[in-house]
């Protein structure tokens, strides 16, 4: 029986995503010194298996690295901005500073302690390892944080083929990010 990472990079290929040969093992591991990250067991195998390439996709080896740097930092910007401009401010972090700069600067300290998410297509995301398979992949665009597959497999299918997620009732978990994605308000974070 063929593991969910295979089955996913087989969906993409069907769906039409253009996959460049898989990352060597030494170019995963100088991918990830070079940004200071782990990719998840599955994020890791689907890279070893093919990049996937084009608009969305992130190429690990050809992309500028402002456009990678941009891509890893975009969740926490994204709820910095909310922080900033939508009064978003989770109750677990303490009284917010009255003063604008000061509550981002504290905010920024507390999302330090995340968990990591690195960037799949758009604005997909797996969990940084190390995390256990299978890795589930969030959508997140600011503080609207996703579910959007339980897996690869099921991400793919959604994303590219147009299945709808099936109702979960455990979910894995990604501290912080679950709770957003299971619609819990700011303020019970």
């Amino acid at each position: 029986m063929r593991d969910v990472v295979t089955l996913a990079a087989e969906a993409l290929a069907d769906a039409g995503a253009w996959l460049e040969p898989g990352l060597s093992g030494a170019e995963l591991s100088a991918v990830q010194a070079k940004w200071g990250i782990v990719f998840c067991a599955d994020h890791a195998a689907l890279l070893s298996i093919g990049v996937p390439v084009g608009d969305g996709w992130l190429d690990w080896r050809h992309d500028p690295d402002e456009k990678v740097r941009e891509r890893l930092r975009a969740p926490v910007d994204g709820l910095l901005f909310d922080v900033t401009h939508n009064e978003f401010w989770p109750a677990s972090w303490g009284e917010r500073p009255a003063d604008g700069e000061a509550a981002t600067e504290r905010a920024a300290t507390v999302l330090a302690g995340w968990p990591r998410l690195l960037p799949l297509f758009g604005h997909r995301y797996l969990p940084a390892g190390p995390y256990p398979t299978p890795s589930p992949v969030l959508s997140v665009v600011q503080s609207d944080v996703i579910w959007y597959g339980s897996d690869l497999l099921e991400w793919v299918q959604r994303e590219f083929l147009g299945v709808p997620l099936p109702g979960h009732t455990a979910r894995p978990d990604i501290a912080n990010w679950s709770w957003l994605a299971d619609g819990y308000d700011d303020y019970d974070l």
